[in-house]
């Protein structure tokens, strides 16, 4: 009788221990360490945003690619010399450089003041520009917990079978957002980052050109959208010419993604089985009426998931260099 005990109190233990995660996280962590270190980052992620819009997407893509990976432990940022870390990974390869040099500019800026020097973590770095680039792209300007450690480990195994893929439909995404603790709704407001996103066109060029024996165009896709698509994307285009997410609004954080599902103009088949699927469809139409919806319903999930699988207390480090572990 003692085995079914054990389990019960077992898995009490980590319940109350995932609550106290999100406990140990708090939006003034560095009050007392680093007091300016958010307006720090913002003013060196602004200057990189004024750069090139690129920095947006970008950093909020590496994030995402980060949290879902090991949690959010900045484990994406680590260089191997053998090539054998996270960002090796297929699935990582494509995260443009510009979102992990605007944490490495964040990061000096951060230490460029003695009191802060080695005291905030490279995870918190790319949590806090996450939430500037979304706000100087047009989104919201929400409130970061803070108090995540740096893990130190990042292997290119530890990527498989955990990001979502252009061609998952609703089942396979919400049992990928499931995992992390995140609902249906979370990962339909997550997708909304699409709204500023770029992809290549080998993501989608099924879509456009050999769907299926009947239908050589998915039929879930808008027609004289595909067309476009098919002059952007040649049939042996340069693997490197990236295409808006987003085609009405492309460098604004809004809710023109929602809009353009109901017109079949989602660009993966993940973001139009949003629509597609009767189950989701009310949330699809609820964002597109509505861009505070999205705005609240964005800021709530980005929050859940920079609690996934964090580090803190003593466990992982504050890493010097945030490519590569102490």
């Amino acid at each position: 009788m003692e085995a079914p005990r054990f389990l019960l109190v077992s898995s009490l233990s980590f319940a109350l221990l995932l609550s106290v995660v999100s406990a140990q996280l708090s939006t003034g962590f560095y009050q007392n360490t680093c007091p300016n270190v958010e307006s720090l980052v913002r003013s060196a992620v602004t200057k990189k945003f004024q750069q090139t819009f690129v920095t947006a997407p970008a950093t909020l893509r590496l994030y995402f690619h980060d949290c879902f990976v090991r949690g959010c432990d900045a484990s994406v940022l680590i260089a191997s010399p053998t090539n054998t870390a996270e960002k090796d990974h297929p699935d990582d390869l494509s995260l443009a450089g510009d979102g992990f040099d605007t944490v490495i500019k964040a990061k000096a800026a951060v230490d460029s003041v003695p009191q802060c020097k080695n005291k905030v973590s490279c995870a918190d770095i790319l949590a806090l520009a996450t939430r500037d680039v979304v706000s100087l792209a047009g989104g919201p300007f929400y409130s970061v917990e803070l108090g995540r450690r740096d893990g130190r480990i990042s292997t290119e195994a530890s990527v498989q079978r955990k990001l979502p893929q252009p061609g998952f439909n609703l089942d396979q995404l919400n049992t990928m957002f499931a995992s992390n603790g995140l609902s249906q709704t979370d990962m339909i407001a997550l997708s909304g980052a699409h709204t500023i996103g770029f992809s290549h066109c080998g993501k989608f060029s099924k879509r456009i050109y050999n769907f299926s024996p009947t239908s050589r165009i998915d039929p879930t896709l808008n027609f004289s959208y595909a067309l476009q698509l098919r002059q952007m994307c040649p049939i042996n285009v340069d693997p490197r010419i990236a295409i808006n997410m987003d085609p009405t609004t492309p460098q604004t954080f809004d809710n023109a993604y929602f809009k353009n599902l109901q017109q079949g103009k989602g660009l993966f088949i993940s973001d139009q089985a949003l629509f597609t699927d009767p189950r989701s469809r009310a949330t699809v139409n609820l964002f597109a009426s509505n861009n505070a919806a999205f705005q609240q319903a964005f800021v709530t999930a980005i929050t859940k998931m920079g609690r996934v699988g964090v580090k803190t207390g003593n466990q992982g480090e504050i890493r010097i260099d945030c490519s590569r572990p102490n």
